[in-house]
């Protein structure tokens, strides 16, 4: 009884085992997507408006930060090539 499971595992590791058990596999793999599927929501126009707001505001946020930031560093590094010209 012990070789006919060790058997079966190790039919299942090898490469004939894995082939065999493809069909099963993937018949998982689609029932799991499926359930996972009906479980997912549509966000509703209010939320839609909401989120798109945050993300456009954030844009300009971060534009407005790194245009800071660029003419900080470029009028730093121009000084020091022009200190060392």
């Amino acid at each position: 009884m012990a070789k006919s499971i060790a058997a079966q595992i190790m039919d299942e590791d090898s490469i004939g085992g894995k082939i065999k058990s493809w069909p099963q596999r993937i018949k998982g793999f689609y029932t799991e997507v499926r359930t996972e599927t009906k479980k997912v929501t549509a966000p509703s126009w209010k939320e839609v408006k909401a989120t798109t707001l945050v993300v456009i505001i954030t844009v300009f946020l971060f534009g407005a930060y790194f245009y800071v930031v660029d003419l900080a560093l470029s009028f730093g590094l121009d000084k020091v090539f022009r200190y060392f010209r």
